[in-house]
């Protein structure tokens, strides 16, 4: 039997060597407000940089205007190459590597905040937006595509040594792998294989255009958590058609859906009082009548999406990034022990930057991480964690 490896050793991923097996999860930071680095988007990625991780995961590098899930955030675009180099340059100064989180949000894109049409598989209604996508032609979805490999590219020319493509939580690739989202009857619809179509396009595409430049890794869904939606056999069939693309360096294994099912993927309380005060009315007031069905509550445990990982650790060859109540030694050592070859960490890092080094130095230390998931609600005025204060000052 091989041995398990030491999650603080250095790590191999496609062409890069990260200097352990910790990456920071891509979670929206809500730190630019004219779509552009700032300071404090730097700050936000040094800290996590300079306590430890392998790798920082910039959130959310939209490939186009109408890709943003809100107009506030990042896209790819020559404009922004000079703010991401400095974010680059500060993160490889504290010896961590850094990957920029690439993707189209469709339906769950704000066309109102974005002054850009959003587009899905079919005409689907925002209710956060208060506005229709346009369903995809054939047209904009080579657009898409096209766009994702423009946007790779940028990142390279940023600095970046990795693109995390976003194929989850219901943006336009997993929403085209949905059979309750995408009812279209092409070449797009139907069948899986038709649905996976525009998912693994995309990865070719972004491969085709790095070459082995930077290392390449999916975010996919192993289920939308949602009746109808995209579940865990589905997901191991397309998990299996992207292995053998061979487009991808690792998938990070996610789950739940940002249109319809958040929660599934965070786990903990749900917020919806929080949230509601996030908006103006009427929204706000929708928010309050209806956030307990949208914001559905899940009990938190340690290594919550284990179960569902470990089918596709059983199933697939490739490495994998265990995602999901990773907080402390003990779970890192699980997802070693189970095969997995990375470990993915949001909130914990958010509510403690230096965790890890803190981890390393002594196996026994515990997150600070209550799981009270209100900083959630943040994403709009800066993402902090309200229990220890750590996060985004001030930047919109």
């Amino acid at each position: 039997m091989a041995a398990v490896p030491d999650v603080f050793a250095p790590a191999q991923l496609g062409p890069i060597t990260l200097r352990n097996r910790i990456i920071k999860a891509a979670t929206f930071e809500g730190a630019t407000p004219h779509g552009l680095v700032t300071d404090e988007l730097i700050d936000y990625h040094r800290r996590p940089a300079a306590g430890g991780v392998g790798m920082t995961t910039v959130a959310y590098c939209a490939v186009s205007p109408g890709g943003r899930t809100e107009g506030r955030q990042i896209w790819m675009r020559p404009e922004a190459v000079t703010g991401l180099l400095r974010l680059t340059d500060a993160v490889h100064a504290e010896g961590a590597a850094i990957s920029a989180q690439i993707g189209h949000a469709g339906p769950v894109a704000d066309a109102r905040s974005n002054k850009a049409t959003a587009l899905a598989p079919v005409r689907f209604f925002n209710p956060i937006a208060m506005r229709f996508a346009r369903k995809a032609t054939a047209a904009d979805i080579r657009d898409v595509i096209a766009a994702h490999a423009g946007a790779a590219k940028i990142a390279i020319d940023a600095g970046f040594d990795a693109v995390e493509i976003h194929l989850g939580h219901n943006y336009f690739c997993s929403s085209f792998l949905s059979p309750l989202i995408n009812r279209r009857d092409d070449e797009f619809g139907g069948s899986l294989e038709n649905r996976a179509k525009v998912a693994r396009g995309v990865v070719t595409a972004v491969r085709t255009a790095v070459r082995d430049q930077v290392a390449v890794t999916a975010k996919l869904n192993m289920s939308d958590g949602v009746r109808g939606g995209i579940t865990v056999d589905e997901a191991l069939t397309t998990a299996r058609w992207l292995q053998d693309d061979g487009g991808l360096d690792a998938i990070e294994l996610t789950a739940g859906s940002s249109l319809v099912n958040p929660m599934y993927l965070f786990r903990g309380d749900a917020p919806v009082k929080e949230f509601a005060n996030a908006f103006r009315p009427p929204v706000r007031w929708g928010v309050r009548m209806t956030g307990k069905k949208f914001l559905r509550q899940y009990p938190y445990r340690d290594a919550y999406l284990l179960d569902h990982a470990r089918k596709f650790r059983a199933e697939l060859t490739m490495p994998l990034i265990l995602l999901g109540g990773i907080t402390n030694r003990e779970t890192m050592d699980l997802a070693m022990a189970e095969g997995f070859q990375f470990v993915a960490m949001a909130r914990a890092l958010l509510a403690e930057p230096d965790l890890i080094n803190r981890i390393a130095a002594d196996g026994s230390v515990r997150s600070a991480c209550t799981h009270c998931n209100q900083c959630m609600p943040t994403i709009y005025s800066g993402t902090r964690c309200v229990v220890t204060g750590a996060g985004v000052a001030s930047a919109v």
